[in-house]
């Protein structure tokens, strides 16, 4: 009789338990709920370089909530980023990777890359996501740029020559033109090692898709002024250079607002 008792409660708590366990699909669609109503509705109204308070309490709410929601915790990271508060932001990009390692993880690494440069662990986190998925693309540049970018901040430069090489071939089979951006600092780490002849080829390339490009011109001057020779084309570039980049013809990437990027020629005002 004790046994039928309990075989009964275990079936009923069995039961109760099933019919509390959403599928994916209301699972997806409770989160994506969350997401409107303290997002959309509520952080993304609020100008968080004014009212960062504010703008974190909406998502501490929606947190709340569902702390398992990776989306939340990123954006929570973001505005400490671009504000430079790396160590902040970072232990909140933390909890997105952990739930959501696949989407996070690259961003991670682009943003100890970028923004905190901390060279060795962005090297790390692409690594790991190269090892998982390939060398897919996060920010509109492959996994290989940014390791190769985090080496040529190392003083690595034929690491980081490699990690370029490997991702502008990768581009030309694809697309038939590697990003200037990627060809830019393929032509730098040349110009590390004192390759000036190549370094200024490359710079050509870059030149021919992005002409008024201020940094691509100013070193393929210094090249030209290592070499000893075309001075008076040296004295030209460099004016050239520096108009354009008034003109504000430098790193056109999204987050260059935020942060200056490697190489990135600061001119005197």
């Amino acid at each position: 009789m004790f046994r039928i008792i309990l075989l009964f409660i275990t079936t009923l708590l069995s039961v109760q338990c099933q019919s509390q366990t959403e599928t994916e699909e209301e699972k997806k669609v409770r989160q994506e709920q969350i997401i409107q109503e303290y997002v959309y509705d509520c952080a993304d109204k609020i100008n968080y370089f004014l009212m960062m308070k504010e703008y974190q309490a909406c998502l501490d709410a929606g947190i709340k909530k569902d702390s398992t929601i990776a989306y939340l915790w990123q954006q929570k990271a973001m505005p400490y980023f671009k504000v430079k508060k790396y160590e902040v932001g970072m232990e909140y990009i933390d909890k997105a990777v952990k739930c959501d390692a696949k989407r996070y993880l690259p961003y991670r690494a682009f943003i100890k890359c970028v923004f905190a440069k901390t060279y060795k662990a962005a090297i790390k986190d692409f690594e790991e996501c190269i090892a998982n998925w390939g060398d897919s693309y996060e920010m509109d540049h492959t996994y290989s740029f940014y390791i190769g970018l985090s080496y040529l901040q190392l003083n690595e430069f034929k690491k980081a020559e490699n990690y370029f090489k490997q991702t502008i071939e990768k581009q030309k089979a694809m697309f038939k033109e590697a990003h200037h951006l990627d060809l830019f600092y393929y032509a730098i780490t040349k110009y590390e090692q004192e390759n000036y002849d190549d370094a200024v080829k490359i710079f050509d390339e870059v030149l021919n898709q992005y002409p008024e490009f201020s940094d691509a011109i100013y070193y393929k001057a210094l090249c030209f002024y290592k070499l000893n020779k075309r001075v008076d084309e040296y004295q030209n570039l460099i004016s050239q250079a520096e108009e354009f980049a008034k003109r504000g013809y430098t790193i056109n990437e999204d987050n260059a607002v935020y942060e200056q990027y490697p190489y990135q020629v600061k001119w005197k005002k």
